[in-house]
């Protein structure tokens, strides 16, 4: 098989040709269709995930179709079209997964860390992470939602916002295109927050009942001026942007965190105690939480805007994203 490889932390992409490898016990072999490029995959190229091993395969936002399956794999078989993104699966015996909690399981594999990802044409993966993909999906389209698209509709679902809630989306780039979407699609009266009037169709085109430009005036007086959001979910990895919304929030609103920035947040005690405020953090989800964005999408129309290029230019996809030139995710497509 066609796979590209990073061969050492930070090293060039190379086009390798690889034995097609085999599923064991208790994983699947996917042959497969698209392969998203998220900013993560540079955890893989540059190094920053420690204990990972080289030559590694990128790629966690994989979609295709079951090609073999191994031993003692009963729920999926050849033929049927799947997705699996960042979880990669769980150990079942940690405290966490006896409680349900798999997603933060500590033993937890990652896709592409943990094993090679989906920049190949075909990839093994344990079958606890596989989710079903439904037919009238693309592939193409399908990919970006396995992370992107996971993130912001696991943590809408879960935020605590009732359809009817002022629920506003900081960040219109790859994941708050699709938090848009989501927002309005689940009833919420949906606000994004960007920065240059620019933005303000596209928002609208998105779903968005109301923009806000920061560039304009004060983020938090607007959200304020509408009432005050419940939820405020910061795509965007930007601590200070994030901090600078904060005030935005209605009585027992939550500042729901999905950018991932390195840089602490510049909130108070006491901003968290008017209004009983909170944050929170929000992790990608399991397959079937991947499962069920995926049917979502499907069913309400909701897809990402993509960049395509073929697996061979890899390495210009990648280079097209790490740079932010993309508009807003790119996926690699096999054949």
């Amino acid at each position: 098989m066609k796979a590209v490889q990073v061969p050492k932390p930070g090293g060039s992409f190379e086009i390798v040709e690889r034995p097609t490898p085999q599923p064991g016990r208790g994983q699947v072999r996917i042959k497969v269709e698209a392969c998203g490029i998220c900013h993560s995959d540079a955890l893989v190229k540059e190094g920053l995930w420690q204990g990972v091993q080289y030559p590694r395969v990128p790629g966690h936002e994989i979609a295709g179709r079951i090609d073999a399956i191994g031993a003692d794999v009963t729920l999926w078989r050849p033929g049927q079209r799947v997705g699996v993104g960042w979880h990669g699966g769980h150990c079942f015996e940690c405290d966490p997964c006896r409680r349900g909690d798999f997603v933060n399981c500590q033993k937890e594999k990652i896709t592409a860390i943990s094993f090679d990802g989906g920049y190949a044409e075909y990839v093994i993966v344990p079958a606890e992470a596989v989710a079903a993909m439904p037919d009238d999906l693309p592939s193409d389209q399908a990919g970006p939602l396995l992370c992107a698209g996971i993130t912001v509709f696991n943590a809408l679902r879960n935020s605590g916002a009732r359809a009817g809630d002022l629920v506003a989306v900081q960040g219109i780039g790859g994941l708050g295109h699709l938090g848009i979407q989501f927002a309005r699609n689940m009833g919420f009266r949906t606000v994004a927050i960007g920065r240059g009037s620019d933005k303000q169709a596209l928002a609208t085109k998105l779903g968005a009942h109301h923009y806000i430009d920061t560039s304009a005036g004060s983020p938090t007086a607007a959200l304020q001026k509408l009432g005050g959001a419940k939820v405020i979910l910061s795509t965007a990895p930007d601590a200070k942007s994030m901090s600078a919304v904060f005030d935005g929030l209605g009585p027992r609103g939550k500042l729901l965190v999905v950018g991932a920035d390195m840089q602490p947040l510049a909130i108070n005690p006491l901003q968290f105690i008017q209004g009983s405020k909170a944050i929170q953090g929000w992790a990608s989800g399991t397959a079937k939480d991947s499962e069920d964005t995926l049917q979502f999408s499907a069913l309400s129309g909701v897809r990402p805007m993509i960049e395509k290029y073929p697996l061979e230019k890899a390495a210009e996809a990648y280079e097209q994203m790490i740079s932010g030139r993309a508009r807003f995710r790119v996926v690699l497509t096999m054949g």
